[in-house]
């Protein structure tokens, strides 16, 4: 395997910066022992001189807008294991990285079934968890020269953003960057955070980092002995539009025309990855299995939050049904009606209701690197606008994320219009029963 070679480490600093302090919401603050967030572009372009600095200004500047990626967390230990958080935008900085690998071209990226594991090499590492950001830069940056290519790996605290607010930033930081003299944003980020019945001040909350040091090796940049015992590979399965539409078309066919329930594409197509993964799997048909993914909340509340709001905005759930129930005739359609049902509770009042929740009762989700073998982790959108970010030398050509969790399914939109692709972490005989399953692959396209 290619060895990354590391050119240059820098930290980036916003020109301008502000010692303002954003306190975090319970949307935030539940992803502080989870890994942060790894998304990343492949670009079949060469760099040039220069182009290495003249990303760095571009960062630079877009960081004026984006102050908190640029800043540190702030945990403040209280009585007994209680502590509050927030962000200090103190401009300490963004790690940038500029490194090469010598003998990897795009197409050992791109044509190969399986995600090569050099790819991960293409993120840079910022600590075990999102909690480390009070020392640890809460975004990095890594540009990986190819030999015919480029990779940007952006690894992302997860406590201070979610995916549209990370694509939001590399959507902006591209456009100042292709724009160099014109440095002013379409859509400015909304940095002040939502809270329930204005509830302004630093929440307070148990929380214990020594625990979680001690347990966690979540983000570790080895393979754990569990991930090598079961091969834990990576598989990009690709769905064009017409392929999508036919599964919509005849998921709805089954749907009871009185129930006014019309399932979305997505919904049909991520019951349909879940129904292959069970069907490889081979469950006991009295197994329960579960489908977790996540819901934005951003349109749902009342009224909806600014288009630019800047952090965190999703809300987790999960649909649990009987293996046997996905594998008889017409499971497709009953996962996809119980999913859409799921995702129709969650309204404007069960939001608030859920928010207040969390103040009086805290949960804050613990990630090892392991999951059980009973469920699927959705995450990610094909909404995100991944193909349009030029920096300059043209759009890219594939998107990638790095992942260390068994059972997780990212979410991306294809390279053609209205197309998706799944990036599928999973055990290699699975992901390769999965290869070999009719049923699913008469979706998936090449």
């Amino acid at each position: 395997m290619d060895v990354i070679r590391v050119l240059s480490t820098d930290t980036i600093k916003a020109a301008k910066s502000s010692d303002k302090r954003i306190n975090l919401t319970p949307w935030d603050l539940q992803h502080l022992y989870a890994p942060s967030d790894k998304k990343g572009l492949l670009y079949n372009h060469q760099v040039v001189a220069n182009q290495i600095q003249h990303l760095k200004h571009s960062l630079s500047y877009v960081l004026e807008f984006f102050q908190p990626l640029g800043g540190r967390l702030k945990i403040t230990e209280h009585d007994d294991n209680i502590v509050s958080c927030y962000v200090i935008c103190n401009n300490a900085g963004v790690l940038f990285v500029h490194a090469a690998v010598e003998n990897t071209c795009v197409a050992d990226i791109l044509e190969p079934v399986y995600v090569p594991s050099i790819v991960n090499s293409f993120f840079p590492f910022i600590g075990v968890s999102n909690y480390e950001g009070t020392s640890q830069p809460l975004l990095a940056i890594q540009v990986t020269e190819l030999v015919d290519g480029i990779f940007i790996g952006c690894n992302v605290n997860h406590v201070v953003v979610d995916g549209n607010s990370l694509w939001h930033f590399i959507n902006s930081w591209a456009e100042i960057s292709r724009n160099s003299c014109h440095r002013q944003l379409s859509k400015l980020p909304i940095l002040e955070r939502w809270f329930s019945n204005d509830i302004q001040h630093s929440i307070q909350f148990p929380f214990t980092m020594e625990i979680q040091k001690i347990h966690s090796d979540g983000s570790s940049s080895s393979p754990s002995d569990d991930d090598e015992k079961l091969n834990i590979s990576e598989r990009i399965f690709h769905f064009k539009k017409e392929k999508i539409l036919q599964l919509k078309s005849k998921v709805n066919t089954h749907i009871d025309s009185s129930s006014n329930i019309k399932i979305s594409s997505l919904q049909a197509l991520l019951t349909h990855v879940w129904c292959s993964f069970v069907r490889s799997k081979q469950f006991d048909p009295q197994e329960e299995v579960h489908n977790m993914f996540l819901i934005g909340v951003r349109p749902r509340l009342l009224p909806p939050l600014q288009e630019g709001y800047f952090g965190n905005a999703i809300t987790g759930c999960s649909v649990t049904m009987k293996a046997g129930e996905l594998l008889k005739e017409g499971g497709v359609c009953n996962g996809a009606w119980e999913m859409n049902k799921l995702i129709a509770s969650y309204t404007n009042e069960k939001i608030k209701n859920d928010y207040e929740s969390w103040l009086k009762n805290p949960i804050i989700f613990r990630f090892n690197g392991k999951t059980n073998n009973n469920y699927l982790i959705m995450s990610s959108s094909p909404r995100f606008d991944v193909y349009g970010n030029d920096f300059g030398w043209g759009k890219p050509i594939a998107v990638r994320s790095s992942n260390k969790s068994n059972g997780i399914v990212t979410v991306f939109p294809g390279i053609e219009e209205g197309s998706i692709d799944l990036q599928v972490r999973l055990p290699y005989i699975i992901l390769e029963a999965m290869g070999s399953d009719l049923h699913f692959m008469n979706v998936v396209s090449k």
